[in-house]
């Protein structure tokens, strides 16, 4: 296979965003719409990746230097147009000789076929590979101008469009393909003559037919290509990802009881015969395998959840959980870098954080597993089959052997044996008749001070 290499641009200032956070790091589906694109082009074999940056976006420039390293961040010190962008990145893969392919870092969903494709072109011997969409409503989209089978004659923009031109509903979506070398040669003929005075990327498909060679089009969905410049583009690119994605699942043989009240990630990882109920979050990084079910109204994030184990209602998993097999974590419960074992429970209202559940152990409701000191985070490792009675405080570092049971409302500060009772709390004290007295005292001193309440 040809080598590959991938131009991404993210220059744009974004303003219609209205933050402080560059655009393209917002998330969509939980990852940053730069990081989107900077997976397809790894998906699609890209061994460079490059993205074009303004000289204002530091923190942009920081992240991607952190996944990509220096190299992989290229300025434009000028916005001059999308054709002037990607000559930004031409001295960053100077010497390569291979395809290259233009995405953009403010276009999250594009799947890795569509790619694929355009790279297919330049393999069949196209000199542009360029990929559009039919739009509903085309507005302000370029169009394509084509003919025959595919064969892109021009690409026009709306502002430089006659009548005829802008009734075409195939539209560019900006994404392009040509060999490295070939682009920045073209782009080096390119001229700022048209409405904005920019340089289009565009313009490089008059020239490559001038030159004899044959574009091509490759056709996708409009939602692939949804582009994001304000927050209400953002939401709209949100729910494309969660309606796909959701499809998908149901597709796989997951069961969403009520599949708009279920939100996922990027990376969620569902197994077949897994039942999600109404109004659960799966922030990044879980897995589920199947025959679990995760009750409604629950947030993962950073979790496992083993096959057949049950989650919720109302369940927190936060970074760490490890809930395994046939095991139950119930309504408020919270779990934190926390592996609990097979059969293992935790019904209700416990906070179980940084620690280690043996297999079939029991954890009564009101559990708090007292992991900070103010400076450090300990652990509570609990043996198997070990019983917490409710309201019990388990003050890290502490352990409970395999078999031991703690008495309901302990403070438990030392190691308990296995097999062992550990109660730690005030012995009960009772006074007979003493709410007689009580209320006798409580009702003269009322009687005394004409106090009504």
């Amino acid at each position: 296979m040809t080598k590959r290499a991938a131009i991404i641009l993210a220059a744009g200032q974004g303003t219609r965003m209205k933050s402080a956070l560059p655009k393209v790091m917002h998330p969509v589906g939980g990852r940053a719409m730069v990081d989107w694109s900077v997976a397809l082009a790894e998906s699609s074999g890209c061994e460079r990746i490059i993205v074009v940056c303004s000289p204002s976006q530091a923190q942009l420039q920081a992240h991607v230097t952190e996944n990509l390293g220096p190299d992989g961040v290229a300025i434009q010190e000028t916005p001059l147009g999308t054709g002037h962008a990607v000559q930004a990145a031409e001295t960053h893969l100077a010497g390569f000789d291979g395809a290259l392919v233009v995405l953009y870092g403010d276009t999250p969903l594009i799947p890795p076929d569509a790619i694929e494709a355009l790279f297919a072109r330049l393999e069949d011997g196209a000199g542009v590979g360029v990929l559009g969409f039919e739009a509903d409503n085309p507005g302000a989209y370029g169009r394509l101008i084509t003919h025959g089978h595919g064969e892109v004659e021009a690409i026009v923009e709306a502002r430089d469009a006659s009548p005829e031109q802008l009734a075409i509903r195939l539209c560019n979506s900006g994404v392009m393909a040509a060999r490295a070398d070939e682009v920045f040669s073209l782009l080096s003929r390119v001229t700022n003559d048209n409405a904005k005075g920019e340089y289009y990327l565009t313009d490089i498909v008059a020239l490559a037919r001038a030159d004899g060679q044959n574009c091509l089009a490759v056709e996708c969905a409009e939602a692939d290509v949804l582009g994001v410049n304000s927050r209400l583009e953002l939401a709209r690119a949100e729910a494309a990802f969660q309606a796909r994605r959701r499809r998908e699942l149901l597709t796989e043989g997951v069961t969403l009881t009520a599949p708009e009240t279920v939100f996922l990630s990027y990376d969620t990882e569902i197994a077949n015969d897994v039942l999600v109920e109404p109004h659960v979050v799966f922030a990044p990084g879980v897995r589920v395998e199947s025959g679990a079910v995760i009750r409604a109204f629950s947030h993962l994030e950073g979790a496992h959840v083993g096959a057949g184990a049950v989650i919720g209602p109302y369940a927190r998993l936060r970074p760490g959980a490890e809930i395994g097999r046939q095991a139950r974590v119930g309504n408020f419960v919270e779990v934190k870098s926390t592996r609990m074992g097979a059969g293992a429970k935790a019904n209700h209202l416990a906070y179980l954080g940084d620690g280690e559940v043996g297999a079939g152990a029991n954890i009564g409701a009101g559990t708090i597993f007292c992991n900070y000191d103010g400076y450090r985070k300990h652990r509570t490792e609990i043996g198997e089959n070990a019983f917490i009675g409710s309201n019990s405080a388990l003050v890290a570092p502490v352990s409970i052997g395999a078999g031991a049971y703690i008495g309901s409302g302990s403070v438990i500060t030392q190691t308990v044996p296995g097999d062992a009772l550990g109660v730690a709390r005030g012995r009960q004290v009772i006074r007979e008749g003493w709410s007689v007295s009580y209320r006798e005292r409580m009702r003269a001193a009322k009687e005394e001070t004409g106090d009504g309440q």
